[in-house]
């Protein structure tokens, strides 16, 4: 087990927002974020541009063999692919019925091949590498007047306020569902709304309590 340096704590590497950093020491998570995000970007661009079953086929392979290079569990891996398979299923099925069965392959597995290696690159990349490369990618916008690491913070706040939402939402739903009013959509909807704006306003709180975006 590795330990810290004499006189500097240990610092757990921030897991993300939605908590799908999986530590571990395999190719995949040695490789440079930067890397793995142009990987990702430009078999977004194949996958869109090579038509057919077998190609999709071929991708959804690909993203299996790395998922398994990953040493990432399976059951963390389907938590990221999971939220999909239903819309996969509806499209395949409608797919189907409109234009045949090869084009329902290819569109579930490019669908699903594409999540997976999103997936993948999320599972073994730190959050905020990810968002030091977001932000080295956006330098140019420094000329338009919008800092880099400005654009950087507001994804990443964007990204912590998901689980956020999820959790108040299903709060809710169990408070409404406790009073008998869980078919009420004003019952779900009015007391979410009101918290996640208040959760909005805390936020902007604190951001200006320590000077961030100020001229």
């Amino acid at each position: 087990m590795s330990r810290a340096p004499a006189g500097k704590p240990l610092r757990a590497p921030w897991a993300g927002p939605l908590g799908l950093y999986h530590p571990d020491t395999s190719p995949l998570h040695r490789a440079p974020a930067g890397v793995k995000l142009a990987g990702l970007a430009v078999a977004g661009v194949v996958i869109a541009v090579v038509h057919g079953p077998v190609s999709g086929l071929v991708a959804l392979g690909v993203a299996v063999v790395l998922q398994v290079v990953s040493r990432v569990p399976w059951h963390r891996a389907a938590s990221g692919v999971r939220p999909v398979l239903l819309t996969a299923l509806v499209v395949g099925g409608y797919q189907w019925w409109a234009r045949g069965g090869a084009t329902a392959v290819e569109v579930v597995a490019d669908l699903l091949a594409l999540v997976m290696l999103a997936a993948v690159v999320t599972a073994t990349t730190r959050a905020d590498r990810l968002l030091d490369v977001l932000a080295r990618l956006v330098r140019p916008l420094r000329h338009v007047g919008l800092p880099p690491e400005t654009f950087a913070l507001a994804v990443a706040l964007l990204l912590r306020t998901i689980p956020v939402l999820a959790q108040t939402t299903h709060e809710s739903w169990d408070a409404a569902r406790a009073r008998g009013l869980d078919r009420d959509p004003r019952a779900l909807l009015v007391p979410a709304a009101v918290r996640m704006v208040g959760h909005a306003r805390s936020t902007g709180d604190a951001l200006a309590a320590r000077g961030i975006g100020e001229d």
